[in-house]
């Protein structure tokens, strides 16, 4: 097998511009008449997000997450922008505010007190606000909370009393709701290996989908039976797209981690797309028999903590990390059986998406061997929000 990419002996991210065409038409046609947000995180990179947007007119918009990017990307000429996590950045959303007509930058609560904090900025700066409101798509088990810690608003209740409130203030927007089902969009359900576990998140799953379609209807439902017109229903990921896009109330799908295909979305039944995105490490030592050292390496995933959060080593065949170490900071050792020489360029997937973006300042596309263009990131724009 040969190295697939073209490499200089120093790290670096690569993206495989074919997989990453492919995986971007697959999103594309999985839409069934809904609009597709990218999720930036995902992405980190300017370029690319625009690159995805130009690709089909069913990509509309960019969720972000932190008030301070939002503002980056508006000033980048992205005007239709969800701010995905409620944020206390005054001086950030200040300046939201002030923008106010001129874009669409969408500020996400789940509280009466985000409510007042953002009319007294509003009317601090004599601005105003576009407000989504954020809602618990989890699911609750016996002994079991089945989804992530967001949004306290599960009940249709729940989310009339801070709708009721943004309605009352002068300088909010009620635009719509978002609703995340982390559960079924960022859950592994086919690892090698875990039958019995597959098995039981397969089962959460089928369970949950039903569940939430119907909380979701639910609550768009009461909002409307109240005079609240839901512009936007935004909900799902990657994981989740071929269901949450056949909900009839769904406006829109946030999609992010299909795009590069990271190693933890190899883990899923009912899709797969084409691995994109890699970085490749060089050899600077031999540190003795069928032992070799790469140089960097250490771009290990967040979440909670385990092997699957390391980078996956895909080049040479048959090469692997050693237990001890694994990927390490500054050096990362290898075992392989047959012959590398200093100067060889060894090749990786990172567990999760967007984070490896962090440690590089471009993304060099290829196709077909060869170098076709290269993309900056967040880091090489001079940017870091999170």
């Amino acid at each position: 097998m040969e190295h697939p990419f073209v490499t200089t002996k120093t790290p670096e991210l690569l993206l495989d511009l074919d997989a990453f065409e492919h995986n971007t038409k697959m999103i594309a046609k999985q839409a069934f008449g809904k609009k597709i947000r990218i999720a930036s995180k995902s992405i980190r990179s300017l370029e690319l997000l625009r690159y995805i947007l130009d690709s089909d007119d069913v990509f509309q918009g960019v969720m972000c997450y932190t008030a301070e990017e939002a503002l980056f990307l508006y000033e980048n000429n992205i005007t239709d922008i969800i701010i995905g996590y409620p944020t206390t950045d005054q001086l950030r959303l200040s300046k939201i505010a002030q923008v106010h007509g001129e874009a669409k930058i969408f500020v996400m609560i789940d509280s009466i007190h985000h409510v007042n904090e953002l009319e007294d900025l509003a009317k601090a700066v004599n601005g105003r606000f576009y407000v989504l409101v954020d809602i618990d798509m989890s699911t609750q088990f016996p002994a079991l909370h089945f989804g992530v810690r967001r949004s306290p608003l599960q009940q249709c209740e729940e989310v009339l009393g801070v709708a009721f409130a943004i309605r009352q203030s002068q300088n909010l927007q009620f635009c719509g709701i978002m609703g995340y089902e982390a559960q079924i969009a960022g859950v592994p359900d086919f690892v090698r290996g875990k039958s019995l576990t597959n098995k039981l998140i397969q089962t959460l799953k089928k369970v949950s989908m039903p569940q939430i379609e119907k909380r979701r209807k639910r609550i768009v439902t009461c909002l409307e039976d109240h005079g609240f017109i839901c512009r936007i229903v935004n909900g799902g990921g990657t994981g989740s797209l071929s269901h949450t896009v056949c909900e009839e109330v769904i406006t829109e799908v946030t999609v992010g981690s299909g795009f590069y295909a990271p190693v933890l979305f190899d883990h899923y039944r009912d899709f797969q797309y084409n691995p994109a995105l890699f970085f490749s490490l060089p050899i600077v030592r031999q540190a003795g028999k069928h032992l070799y050292t790469c140089l960097g390496g250490g771009y290990i995933a967040s979440g909670s903590v385990g092997v699957d959060k390391q980078p996956l080593l895909i080049y040479p065949p048959g090469a692997s990390l050693t237990k001890l170490e694994g990927a390490g900071e500054v050096q990362t050792p290898i075992h392989y059986l047959g012959t590398l020489h200093i100067g060889d360029s060894v090749l990786f997937r990172a567990a999760k998406a967007g984070e490896i973006c962090e440690r590089f300042d471009n993304i060099i596309g290829q196709r077909n061997g060869e170098v076709e263009q290269s993309f900056l990131t967040y880091r090489g724009e001079g940017v870091c929000f999170l």
